[in-house]
């Protein structure tokens, strides 16, 4: 008799840990795996093109929660997936990353006494004012299997007494996403498209709430961004998220008006990866660009007072700068004058495009 495994993916981060994790199962007839959208993020830009850029086939089960607050949307997503498992008795939940989905399923599965594995367990920011903290340290102390990306996830687990027999250190998922489609990468037209030049402009990404769910924060990232676009051309995919919060502080003609940024919609996977992947540097506050330009070794400028992913620090691309105007000016100019690191960058262990095979090597066992 097969196995069940549910999958769940509900936000736009998910995507690109699953479809490898999807590709894998097929070579195991003896998993029957099920594929639960919650519908987290619910639009064709931030949803459905990630799933025709990564070859994920339609969801088995479609929740359509949509948007609400953290605690509502949580809560739309419990019900709706505790009627899942009811039907579908499932041998195992496996839950990817830090969103919402990612809290609200393993725990229903939890209290049902169905098994949870969590890939991309162990991550910290030390921050319990991020959402994405307070998700993950839950989903991680419930979880049965915990699947570690990076080193630094083995030692925060060691110090939350979680048992070491529970941990297991195969790699990060998200980077076999990026290799295993680096030809179809290669071959998007986005720069063509936007009249860009390979190494002439920056990428900017912005939708933590500490940077967009105040007018003051919008107000100080629109100076710095303006600095920093008198410098090089500045390409912004805005969140749908990051709009609303301009549109509510009308500041969208202010950073409209900024003559050398271009505010362009939500990109799929593969032109988003492409336009990255041949930029100059990075302006960000996004956990998984960190570690995109880690591996693509292009320099990240992180919006951020702290990183759950110190690994991309340590060994890779990534400078947290915060909204200091003086430290991401100084990091931009030596950037840009091509000043070489202090170190060489190199890829961390395990992120070689293969974190999918092992992963899944522990779960056919169980």
């Amino acid at each position: 008799m097969k196995k069940k495994f549910i999958i769940v993916a509900g936000a736009r981060p998910n995507f690109m840990k699953i479809a490898p994790l999807l590709k894998e199962l097929k070579k195991y007839p003896s998993i029957k795996p099920v594929l639960v959208h919650t519908g987290q993020h619910y639009d064709f830009l931030m949803s459905d093109v990630f799933f025709k850029d990564l070859g994920i086939s339609q969801a088995d089960i479609y929740l359509n929660v949509g948007s609400a607050s953290h605690a509502m949307q949580s809560a739309k997503i419990m019900m709706a997936f505790e009627e899942v498992l009811l039907k579908e008795k499932p041998d195992l939940v496996i839950v990817v990353g830090d969103v919402n989905s990612t809290l609200a399923c393993s725990l229903v599965a939890s209290k049902m006494h169905i098994r949870v594995a969590h890939i991309e367990a162990g991550l910290r920011s030390f921050d319990r004012t991020m959402p994405e903290e307070i998700n993950r340290v839950v989903t991680d102390s419930i979880s049965d299997y915990l699947f570690v990306s990076e080193k630094s996830g083995l030692v925060n687990l060691k110090n939350e007494g979680v048992k070491k027999k529970k941990v297991f250190f195969t790699g990060n998922i998200m980077i076999d996403a990026l290799l295993s489609n680096m030809k179809k990468i290669n071959t998007s037209s986005v720069l063509k498209n936007f009249s860009l030049q390979p190494g002439s402009y920056a990428v900017l990404t912005l939708h933590r709430p500490g940077n967009v769910d105040s007018q003051q924060a919008l107000a100080e990232i629109y100076d710095i961004i303006g600095s920093v676009s008198q410098k090089i051309k500045i390409v912004y995919p805005i969140h749908v998220r990051t709009k609303e919060k301009m549109k509510l502080f009308h500041m969208m003609d202010t950073f409209n008006n900024l003559t050398n940024l271009a505010m362009i919609e939500p990109l799929g996977y593969v032109d988003f990866v492409r336009l990255v992947k041949d930029s100059r540097l990075v302006i960000t506050d996004s956990g998984g660009i960190q570690e995109e330009t880690t591996v693509l070794g292009i320099p990240c400028l992180t919006m951020r007072d702290n990183t759950e992913r110190p690994v991309t620090i340590q060994e890779g691309t990534n400078i947290l700068v915060g909204r200091n105007k003086r430290k991401i000016i100084s990091s931009v100019n030596k950037i840009l004058q091509g000043e070489k690191e202090r170190k060489k960058n190199k890829i961390p262990q395990f992120w070689d495009g293969k974190a999918a095979q092992r992963i899944v090597k522990v779960l056919s066992a169980l």
